[in-house]
């Protein structure tokens, strides 16, 4: 192995640079030349790819987003346009490519190592929901995110005596609506593995004001079949009823923004780490993790098309929580 790249798909999330920074200096003191490559697939696409240095990747570990960028790619999914990303790689003699990402970025890396390329994936997204990995880079900031704002929220909710209710990030996985609700004391968590009805919701706030607390807290994913804009509609239709209003605050990408904490700037260095040692061994085809606090490999084969299931015993745990 002389010469790999490196590139970030996707959503971005926070301490991919850190993933960059290790693989690049963990490439290059094993005597390989590392080439950073721009924009994600089309970029490799585009043969968008520039050399990086030690001293390059200086000054990154943290900063939030990716320095490399992140672009969605259409052709890519397209046979033409793996070939023309082939084409690309050969032009510059690279011999493997590392790639940052979450699902589809890893379906695209799957995609490319069946066309006989070595390529070897990093477990990168916020929802937390990539198989081969128990805790994914992002995921720690985005959560230290979504409970400081529910933090702040029940300052004011208990001010006024209201029902919030927080929206987070997760169309497909409700692991940060489910982990925030948890640790933000939340009476209700409402995510899309586990439907909810909305009634539900109203008699955990209920219950939260017949023990005398002075607000009602819920936090939901935003692919819950109930989401937000939804329960608001049911408090607003059923409130002489319920005899309260419920306000809501939509996180959105404000959670994928920030500086990387500790944990993940640590996590990123770990698996960009892993990756080249998992090259240098010759090992490709393969998603890097960590399970069980050890840097693994599984095959791409096993990750591509799957849903990292939610921990049901988190889950009976936030509602054993509600209910003291």
């Amino acid at each position: 192995m002389k010469r790999i790249a490196v590139l970030t798909s996707g959503g971005d999330a926070p301490g991919m640079n850190a993933a960059i920074r290790a693989v690049t200096r963990c490439g290059i003191a094993k005597g390989w030349e590392v080439f950073g490559v721009h924009q994600g697939y089309a970029g490799l696409i585009a043969g968008d790819f520039r050399a990086l240095t030690m001293r390059g990747v200086s000054g990154i570990l943290q900063q939030g987003g990716t320095v490399l960028g992140s672009a969605r790619s259409q052709e890519f999914k397209t046979e033409d346009g793996r070939l023309k990303a082939l084409w690309e790689l050969r032009q510059i003699d690279i011999e493997a490519v590392v790639i940052i990402g979450g699902n589809g970025s890893q379906t695209g890396a799957y995609a490319l190592s069946q066309m006989s390329f070595p390529v070897v994936g990093i477990a990168s997204t916020i929802d937390n929901d990539l198989v081969g990995s128990d805790i994914t880079i992002g995921v720690d900031t985005a959560l230290n995110i979504a409970l400081e704002a529910i933090d702040r929220l029940k300052t004011t909710a208990s001010s006024h005596q209201r029902a919030f209710l927080l929206e987070v990030m997760g169309r497909n996985c409700g692991y940060l609506a489910l982990a925030a609700g948890v640790a933000g004391g939340a009476e209700a968590i409402v995510i899309p593995e586990i439907e909810i009805e909305p009634e539900e919701v109203v008699q955990s706030f209920r219950r939260a004001y017949e023990k005398g607390k002075s607000h009602a807290f819920g936090v939901v994913a935003e692919g819950a079949r109930y989401n937000a804009e939804k329960l608001v509609a049911y408090f607003s239709e059923h409130q002489a009823r319920i005899g309260f209003e419920l306000r809501t605050t939509t996180l959105g990408h404000v959670q994928r923004g920030g500086v990387p904490t500790a944990y993940d700037r640590l996590l990123a260095s770990r698996l960009g780490a892993g990756a080249v040692a998992t090259l240098a061994r010759g090992e490709t085809g393969v998603l890097v993790g960590m399970i069980k606090g050890d840097i693994t490999t599984t095959p791409l084969e096993q990750v591509i098309g799957k849903q990292k299931p939610i921990d049901p015993e988190l889950f009976d745990l936030a509602k054993v929580l509600d209910r003291q």
